[in-house]
């Protein structure tokens, strides 16, 4: 039931905000520590991780349900997602909270948000795949804007590292 959901939930312990006369300041949030069983991250590390399809189709679910809920999480990179095993189902959990957008997204909108979730084509097939399913998409039309929001992205990421090396 919903109760058990939020039961699992990390529970918050304190939140902090300041502000500069009319304009909100900074924000912080506290809760109890969760114990996870792997990050995303360890599935862009380790290819041959146990159950990994699954996980990966289950976590573009989770992304989708944000997404027609009307959540855009503006971080949403590979450290930034908490997975937790609860018998056969995977539960994910975000960190890093402050960048989110809330409203109706585009097809384009959506595809955008997994820009920074891979550069492997193989992670990136297996999550249009199941986008495509739960979008009611051609799998063709997902991959080719998801794959190309990645290569864009991907593109950035490696101009600062050469504007880096010059500087």
């Amino acid at each position: 039931a919903a109760s058990d959901v939020y039961k699992r939930q990390p529970q918050p312990i304190a939140y902090y905000q300041s502000s500069k006369g009319l304009l909100f300041g900074k924000s912080y949030y506290v809760s109890e520590q969760l114990e996870c069983d792997l990050t995303y991250r360890e599935l862009i590390n380790d290819f041959n991780y146990p159950d990994y399809d699954n996980i990966l189709r289950a976590f573009t679910r989770f992304t989708f349900d944000l997404h027609e809920k009307g959540v855009q999480f503006l971080d949403h990179s590979p450290g930034n997602t908490l997975i937790k095993k609860i018998g056969d189902t995977y539960n994910f959990y975000l960190v890093d909270l402050n960048r989110m957008k809330f409203g109706t997204m585009s097809f384009d909108t959506r595809m955008k948000n997994f820009a920074r979730l891979s550069k492997y084509k193989h992670m990136v097939e297996i999550m249009s795949d199941e986008y495509a399913n739960c979008y009611n998409k051609s799998y063709d039309e997902v991959f080719s804007l998801m794959w190309k929001e990645v290569k864009s992205f991907r593109a950035i990421v490696e101009r600062k590292k050469r504007l880096k090396k010059r500087f």
